[in-house]
């Protein structure tokens, strides 16, 4: 197999973005384009991937690092904005002597790497090219062919005659080029154009006129090649980026009440007659088991959902494994570190923080419990709180099996509640409590006989 090289374009500043954030990095699916553009060009296993950058380099460059750590792609710096030609040109010292190169954009955030593999089975020391057929073609290079129905040339719009402003086949920009010409191609490149600029359009003439065969594959999907060049259409690009994701889960078997209304920030798997509710949010990695119905509004973000677990509108759910029969919400806070047992409660405005709650448990009302360990078939009633940090460190509370915590209890840590025991509602718990008793910690109710009266005197 020859050598494969991939050059992606990377250094325009994105002005109609109005953002200070250079273009690239801006997100589809919370990743950067840039990154989507990556990832499918990684698919093809390229020899060299050289990234053309400009704009906020050390910015682009850091934020790759980031989020593909140990790779091993060359960076080429493009200092002056002079065309796609002269773009290309830059990456022309990393390129093998031999093979190909395939051009790609950082700014085309959904080009599949299905499309670049059908052009790459096409290559043959040949130009392949992407195209597209458009019913509004405005805006894009058309294709010119022979009366042959050979492509001779692209010719841009500002370039273009009224007669083939009419032809609808467009050039998408994407090319596989072979590398044994292509210096020579682009060191002939001029920039006589409307634009001033060096166009690799212009490479497809001088392939024909050295009779180097020119091929195409013809894009299945036109939001395949779709640039971004204002918030608009990026925004246009996140819908069906999110349909499709939605679709993927469709029909997987997951029941989604609005495919329009939900967002997929990473990697989603269900299992059978699982229901998601509108304005469902998920990032990083979720797997939801079978039978799992997730309520309006909900954010999940990696986290681990067992079978059969009903989690109600609007709660918050992060770095977390919720048990098999759990029922969670609405309006909860599951923080990261949690891990909930099975047929757990975890009822409204109730917060849990790095914490292990035992099988059959319920902390149903308006609750915190952080670093705490609780057992089995424990109730903790509506307003308790597990006070855990003293404003430098950090204790644990453990609440053994079958303790029943009475409304409004403190619990101040370290502190271990004993199996059994009943803590009395108003309670501030600063010792271990004794197991299969009732403690009470209160300070004694006193009525001040006349003391209103003489304060409104």
């Amino acid at each position: 197999m020859q050598d494969l090289n991939v050059v992606i374009l990377a250094a325009g500043e994105g002005k109609r973005m109005n953002s200070g954030l250079p273009k690239v990095l801006h997100s589809v699916g919370d990743t950067p384009m840039l990154i989507h553009v990556i990832k499918s060009a990684q698919e093809l296993n390229p020899t060299n991937l050289i990234i053309v950058y400009g704009h906020g380099g050390e910015i682009v460059k850091a934020e790759v690092d980031k989020r593909l750590p140990n790779n091993d792609f060359i960076w080429a710096h493009q200092d002056k904005q002079l065309g796609t030609g002269h773009a290309l040109k830059t990456a022309l010292p990393h390129l093998s002597s031999s093979g190909a190169t395939l051009l790609l954009y950082g700014d085309v955030p959904l080009i599949d790497a299905l499309t670049l593999k059908e052009m790459h089975n096409k290559y043959d020391d040949n130009v392949v090219m992407l195209t597209a057929n458009l019913d509004n073609p405005t805006g894009y290079g058309r294709i010119i062919r022979n009366d042959q129905s050979q492509i001779i040339s692209i010719v841009e719009e500002k370039d273009a005659s009224q007669s083939e402003r009419r032809i609808r086949e467009i050039n998408t920009g994407f090319y596989l080029l072979p590398n044994k010409y292509l210096g020579g191609w682009l060191n002939n490149l001029s920039n006589q154009n409307s634009q001033g600029e060096y166009y690799v359009t212009d490479i497809v003439a001088m392939a024909y006129d050295e009779s180097v065969d020119i091929s195409y594959v013809d894009a299945r999907h036109t939001y395949t090649i779709m640039g971004v060049n204002n918030k608009l259409q990026l925004e246009f690009l996140e819908r069906i980026f999110q349909t499709k994701k939605a679709e993927k889960l469709l029909e997987a078997g997951a029941t989604i009440l609005d495919k329009s209304r939900i967002d997929i920030r990473g990697q989603v798997s269900v299992g059978k007659d699982c229901i998601i509710d509108i304005n469902c949010i998920f990032e990083g990695i979720v797997a939801l088991g079978d039978n799992v119905r997730i309520g309006a509004g909900s954010f999940l973000k990696n986290v681990a959902v067992n079978n059969d677990v009903e989690i109600k509108p609007y709660s918050v759910i992060e770095d977390a494994v919720i048990g098999v029969g759990c029922k969670i919400g609405p309006f909860s806070r599951v923080r990261p570190g949690t891990k909930l047992q099975n047929d757990v409660h975890i009822g409204n405005f109730v917060e849990v923080k790095n914490s292990t709650i035992g099988v059959a448990s319920k902390v149903n009302h308006l609750t915190y419990i952080g670093d705490s360990e609780i057992g089995s078939k424990v109730n903790v009633g509506a307003g308790s709180v597990t006070c855990n940090y003293d404003g430098k460190n950090k204790f644990k509370t453990k609440i053994e099996d079958n303790v029943f915590v009475g409304s409004g209890t403190m619990m101040v840590a370290p502190v271990t509640l004993g199996e059994g025991g009943v803590i009395g509602a108003g309670s501030t718990i600063t010792k271990d409590t004794p197991a299969h008793e009732l403690t009470i910690s209160r300070a004694k109710q006193t009525t001040v006989l006349g003391w209103l009266k003489r304060m409104r005197k």
